[in-house]
């Protein structure tokens, strides 16, 4: 098919963002310039199961050789219609993004399927990412009728923002595997932070996009001047993050990220023990393990329960009422367990027991908005976004806790919002104009020996000059303010007359009085050597380090300035 039908100008402000979500996953797309403003369009799922939703599940289903077989519904749709000992040779992974979540990352890390048969996180991620590039570009060339490539396109990945920066660079390396981008066009990848994402949609929504709940008729405020927080409300995590309006609506950072690992999975979790409870004397244990699909199903049975305020009922799989009936009658389990009865095949629970459920997630996420209102502010608005805002328990809470304080908001697609930000964002990435670092990060460097202030070890002489090596030289501080295009020079000299190379180790911490990079807290976030062949200056020469910290990623260019040989690293701030 001819690449040029509708006389596109390739690669000219087209985006594909992947909003990459722990229970829902996703991607919108925009073929238009730059300069024009158009809503995004977005890949709806589920037609084959009756549905029509704008994400579907993270799940993915690989056969028992560890070939990719399936993504989303039909991956949970196969994985739950298999039975017996075939569901315990396949590989079925769901949530599997949290596995990212407060750990250290290697490319050999595992993480466990359904079955408890483990694969590499990589190949995961890889092959999830790889199936949503491939059908975005099937989908984009059969409504468009042009033949596009990946490399057509700017991708935006959303992330969330009180990720560790190894997580965010695993997915960059995964979506580099699974072909998004290649090597030397890196730039085409843009790493997003998901509130950030959902902020740069919501401030664009009219009155009626929100749900009405503690106001009327109330849209997000476009005024200079304007604070709110957003709180993305995912299934893994809650995102947390302050921001005002500046003048021509660009976005100021106030607060940065934070948040907590309470999101809708820990209800999830909380229905499982439940369940436990319930199932008692090894029964639900037994379940768990010979009939993992089966579970599944329960479980995403429930994700549709969990967003209504109201008595709730869910089938009992036929497998779990046959393992009961072999102990004793189903509704004796029942009996002296609160907030539950037994409803001829179904459990019936309790509006008072489901909201019971939510109780550690809503006190993490209450605690964590306490903590930002008690500071010097003026927060009018609380922004609820994500799949896990659309419960009404979670917004009637927040609203209970908070509204007297602030007007809770709430878009009507909530889960959406942060996958048609994530567009925006990459046609236009500064209109997040200031953030605040969220690490001290400073490089390593020698400097003259002084007895008086520095430690006797770090002590070495070359060339007849006593130095201090391991010094952590600041090159912005935790909670700095940083502008999108900012960029700063550092500059540096060989300690040797015949050096031929300088290593740049940089480190990170979230101490701001640091001396040392061996000092405690401090990790390295990354590393490249320059090439410096041309000695004949001796030590009179200079590499320049241009750094950049204002975006998603930080950006370093180290450049030998006598020969103009440079190397670039780039790094998730």
């Amino acid at each position: 098919m001819a690449r040029t039908v509708l006389d596109f100008k390739m690669g000219d402000g087209y985006i594909i963002a992947i909003d990459f979500g722990t229970a829902y996953s996703g991607y919108a797309y925009s073929v238009t310039p730059k300069e024009k403003e158009i809503e995004p369009i977005l890949k709806k799922w589920g037609q084959e199961e009756g549905l029509d939703t704008p994400k579907t599940p993270t799940s993915i289903l690989f056969d028992e050789h560890g070939e990719f077989m399936k993504f989303g519904y039909e991956a949970k749709a196969a994985y739950i219609n298999v039975h017996g000992e075939e569901a315990k040779k396949q590989y079925f992974f769901e949530n599997f993004k949290m596995a990212l979540y407060g750990r250290e990352l290697t490319r050999d890390v595992t993480i466990k399927a359904a079955n408890g048969k483990e694969m590499t996180a990589l190949k995961v991620f890889t092959e999830s990412l790889r199936f949503l590039k491939e059908d975005a570009l099937s989908t984009i060339g059969s409504n468009t009728g042009v033949k596009f490539l990946a490399s057509d396109f700017t991708w935006v990945l959303t992330v969330p923002a009180i990720w560790d920066p190894s997580a965010k660079q695993f997915m960059r390396e995964a979506a580099t595997e699974a072909g998004i981008v290649t090597e030397g066009r890196e730039h085409k990848l843009v790493i997003a932070l998901e509130p950030e994402a959902a902020s740069v949609w919501c401030k664009k929504l009219p009155f009626d996009g929100f749900i009405t709940q503690n106001h009327n008729r109330s849209s997000l405020d476009q005024t200079p001047g304007t604070q709110y927080i957003v709180v993305d409300c995912g299934g893994g995590t809650i995102d947390i993050t302050v921001h005002e309006v500046l003048g021509g609506g660009a976005l100021k950072e106030l607060h940065k990220a934070s948040g907590n690992d309470l999101g809708g999975q820990n209800v999830d979790r909380k229905f499982k023990e439940f369940l436990r409870e319930i199932f008692s004397d090894g029964v639900w244990d037994e379940y768990e393990e010979n009939y993992p699909s089966e579970v599944q199903k329960m479980m995403y049975d429930f994700t549709r329960l969990k967003q209504v305020d109201e008595d709730v009922q869910i089938t009992c799989q036929f497998n779990l009422g046959t393992l009961a009936q072999k102990k004793k009658a189903v509704e004796e389990f029942f009996e002296g367990v609160e907030g539950v009865s037994w409803d001829d095949g179904s459990i019936r629970i309790s509006r008072d027991k489901l909201r019971s459920l939510f109780e550690e997630s809503l006190q993490g996420i209450a605690e964590s908005l306490r903590e930002i209102l008690k500071q010097d502010f003026s927060i009018e608005f609380i922004l609820l976004v994500g799949g896990y805002a659309q419960s009404q328990i979670l917004r009637q809470h927040i609203t209970d806790q908070f509204g007297d304080q602030c007007k809770v908001l709430c878009p009507l697609r909530a889960q959406e919002a942060i996958v048609n930000g994530a567009v925006q964002f990459g046609k236009n990435p500064e209109v997040l104009a200031s953030r605040k670092s969220a690490f001290t990060y400073g490089i390593s460097v020698c400097c003259t020996f002084n007895a008086k202030k520095h430690k006797a070890e770090k002590k070495f002489t070359e060339e007849g000059s006593d130095y201090c090596q391991d010094i952590f030289s600041v090159l912005v501080t935790e909670g700095e303010d940083v502008n999108w295009n900012e960029t700063r020079e550092c500059f540096f000299s060989p300690i040797r007359s015949d050096q031929e190379r300088m290593s740049m180790r940089f480190y990170q911490t979230e101490r701001r009085d640091v001396m040392y990079t061996d000092d405690w807290g401090v990790e390295e976030a990354g590393s490249f050597i320059v090439d410096m062949p041309d000695t004949t200056g001796g030590k009179n020469r200079t590499v320049r380090l241009d750094i950049s910290f204002g975006a998603s990623e930080i950006t370093a260019t180290a450049t030998d300035i006598n020969s103009e040989i440079g190397l670039s690293l780039k790094r998730n701030s």
